[in-house]
């Protein structure tokens, strides 16, 4: 089946077609102002350069920026207003109370508190009460409100309570656009609500994107549906997106490592992608991900939905370089390389033109670069190498030896070996982001605490696994070739009832029409 992939990053927006597994052509084209427009021009290069017709493309998967910009830059977010369930307790620590101020604000600081929620072992804390509900409701709705996060205490033990509280909220406000806890986040409840809040305030904006990329591969041509990437570095279709945009969050860096890992045909390795913005250094396991631990902060919001455990460097192609003293980046000319760094005929001293005139790299015009001082690009080189190197040493979880590999456009910056460790730069490293988004899965994942004092251990995992291959089929997954890929059992010995977290991720191929 022909498929292709389109990784918009900060400076590049990449796009590569295959068929199966072989990848038949692929294209980078400068990210635009706009990101739609540079999705579209990727599709037309990428089809028109490999002479495929539009008709025979089978499957669009697109990784995209979008949702990440809106919640940095605090743009484009919907007002939200969040109900939270568990009264009497909880009240010490509000809804969005550790919340950046002007993320607040953008959300319009619309709290609720109300009965409702549950004990760790499924106990209520509280019975729901509908018509205090309904009362939050009709303020929501006199507010002009439309966009709502509904969370509960330990919610996703039983999510009843929230779908209750859903339905009521519903009655009041037919059109209202409701994201519950227990569907995005974890166990915690602040990072779990964290979670759902921002899911709520991108759906207006996940409608708006959604439709644009349709009528980006109509005004291409191509009559195939398409997916977008999740952060744990599987997809999600259009629909799915929609409902659940926060998810995309960080799947520029999963499709990367996923792709390195298909490149490669490597699935246990530390990933070092190299953009013209940003270095993003992670480790593979199974294939994929390793998946982050501990809470993760989104534009200054910490979540605990699931999210790569991924370390950022301010390094990149287009990373500005000062002479006195030494400094390279964070900032970055971005998509303006071609423009402003001086093998490109600019004025901008860039971190390419340091491996260019390193002899590192062959790209521009070399005789620009001429006149600079050899001792000051070696020692630019070599601190451009210890800090990829640094970041690969935060990532390695024992001393044994593990393979490295170098993806990116910016991986020209990489010398031939990163702390004498198996270095691979596979074919098409350049794209390995494209790569990773057209050959990703459909991921379904349950993350629950369960009372083993009253239901036995195999049948908690068991149900577990099912309900897990069931979110994947939901998905879109073809239901023959869904398979567990993770199981996590670890007892809580600081709650009673012999409680125990389980978490199981399923996997499995693009179901198609």
């Amino acid at each position: 089946m022909i498929r292709v992939g389109i990784d918009v990053g900060g400076t590049n927006t990449d796009a590569v077609l295959m068929d199966g597994t072989q990848v038949v052509h692929w294209v980078k084209t400068p990210t635009t102002a706009d990101v739609t427009g540079g999705v579209l021009r990727a599709l037309e290069l990428v089809l028109t350069e490999s002479g495929f017709a539009p008709e025979k493309v089978g499957a669009v998967m697109i990784g995209t920026t979008h949702f990440t910009n809106a919640i940095v830059e605090r743009r484009d977010l919907a007002p939200t207003a969040v109900i939270r369930l568990g009264l009497p307790a909880t009240q010490a620590l509000p809804p969005m109370v550790d919340w950046p101020e002007d993320l607040r604000r953008a959300l319009g600081e619309h709290v609720y508190l109300a009965h409702g929620g549950f004990e760790f072992d499924g106990r209520p804390i509280s019975p729901l009460d509908p018509l205090e509900l309904r009362k939050i409701a009709e303020d929501i709705k006199a507010k002009g409100v439309r966009n709502v996060a509904i969370s509960a205490v330990f919610s996703p033990i039983n999510p009843e309570v929230e779908a209750e509280a859903a339905r009521i909220v519903r009655e009041v406000i037919p059109d209202a656009k409701i994201t519950l806890s227990s569907e995005i986040g974890r166990i915690g409840l602040l990072e779990r609500e964290n979670a759902a809040i921002l899911n709520a305030s991108l759906q207006d904006l996940g409608h708006k994107i959604v439709r644009a990329f349709s009528q980006a591969l109509r005004d291409a041509g191509i009559p195939a549906p398409f997916y977008l990437t999740q952060n744990d570095g599987t997809l999600m279709s259009a629909e799915f997106a929609e409902k659940f945009p926060v998810l995309t969050i960080a799947s520029g860096p999963t499709n990367s490592m996923r792709g390195a890992a298909f490149l490669s045909g490597i699935k246990e390795a530390i990933v070092v992608d190299v953009g013209g913005t940003t270095t993003d250094v992670g480790a593979l396991h199974h294939g994929f991900p390793r998946e982050a631990s501990i809470a993760v902060e989104v534009g200054g919001v910490r979540t605990n939905f699931r999210m790569p455990d991924v370390l950022s460097l301010g390094l990149g192609g287009g990373s500005i370089v000062e002479r006195e003293p030494l400094k390279i980046g964070p900032e970055s000319v971005g998509f303006r390389l071609t423009e402003e760094a001086l093998v490109f005929g600019g004025s901008t001293l860039t971190a390419t033109d340091i491996a260019v005139a390193a002899g590192m790299a062959e790209v521009g015009d070399a005789r620009r670069v001429r006149n600079l001082d050899p001792a000051f690009v070696e020692a630019a080189v070599e601190r451009m190498q210890r800090m990829i190197a640094d970041a690969v040493d935060r990532m390695l979880l024992s001393p044994e030896p593990i393979p490295v590999i170098v993806v990116g456009g910016g991986s020209i910056l990489v010398r031939d070996r990163v702390r004498n460790l198996p270095t691979i730069k596979p074919d098409h490293y350049p794209v390995a982001n494209a790569v990773g988004a057209a050959i990703a899965q459909i991921s379904g994942e349950v993350d629950r605490v369960y009372a083993l004092a009253e239901i036995p251990r195999e049948k908690a995992l068991e149900e577990a696994r099912s309900e897990a291959k069931q979110r994947a089929v939901e998905a879109g997954a073809d239901p023959s070739t869904v398979e567990i890929v993770e199981v996590e059992d670890v007892p809580l010995a600081y709650l009673p009832g012999n409680a125990t977290r389980i978490r199981v991720k399923a996997v499995g191929d693009l179901r198609l029409a």
